[in-house]
């Protein structure tokens, strides 16, 4: 999953960013809400969040301009400002949860899981698909008593291609998704974990295919 922090305090955005690696996301930081409205923009992030107190724009107008834009990404706002009418202001803005600092690292884990759940792109620990069975709490894809373990890059790969079975999914967006926006990885890193990941389900003996579709990406395939 790939989050976007827009914070102006840089102490604060790096514990943001440190807390969401320790739990398996991805995660952009940006300090003023220029950057924060471009990169929101770019359309590939599962979650936002946002403080509304920003260098430029503040967090209400980069909100209110995201949703102008027919960005629906789940936005948190996260912000010392703690009275009724500043929670009014953000949730009108198109804000989707609020949430007040000093917080605690384990409400803010639950409040991302909440609205990502929501949006329905959050695979469940348990997801079964085709053939196979991926347990995305410790990593394992398996097939009847044949099982084996996935790295954290192809963990990613194979959530993102579960996210959206049958749907063409690009190079591109495997990059933003699984290395991030800002990552100089290319195509031969994309091409070399599909082919890990083909090895694997192999390997247990799945008839599902990631199919290559020329010249626009992959596919997740069920066998028929």
């Amino acid at each position: 999953m790939q989050i976007l922090i827009v914070e102006d305090e840089k102490r604060l955005a790096d514990a943001l960013k440190q807390i969401l690696i320790e739990q398996k996301y991805m995660a952009d930081v940006v300090y003023d809400g220029n950057d924060g409205l471009e990169y929101g923009k770019s359309g590939i992030y599962d979650l936002i969040i946002l403080d509304i107190m920003l260098p430029y724009k503040d967090g209400f107008q980069v909100a209110f301009e995201l949703r102008k834009s027919k960005i629906n990404t789940p936005i948190l706002m996260l912000t010392a400002k703690d009275t009724v009418p500043d929670k009014v202001s953000g949730l009108n803005c198109g804000a989707d949860d609020y949430m007040t600092k000093p917080f605690a690292p384990e409400e803010l884990i639950a409040r991302i899981k909440a609205l990502t759940r929501r949006k329905g792109e959050v695979v469940l620990d348990e997801t079964s698909y085709g053939d196979f069975n991926f347990n995305a709490s410790t990593n394992q894809l398996s097939k009847g008593i044949k099982s084996v373990h996935l790295n954290f890059k192809e963990a990613e790969i194979l959530k993102l291609f579960l996210s959206k079975p049958e749907v063409i999914i690009s190079k591109e967006e495997i990059i933003t998704k699984v290395w991030g926006y800002e990552s100089d990885a290319g195509s031969n890193n994309v091409e070399a974990y599909i082919s890990f990941l083909r090895k694997k389900l192999h390997f247990i003996n799945s008839d599902t295919e990631i199919k290559s579709v020329k010249k626009m990406g992959y596919r997740l395939e069920k066998s028929f």
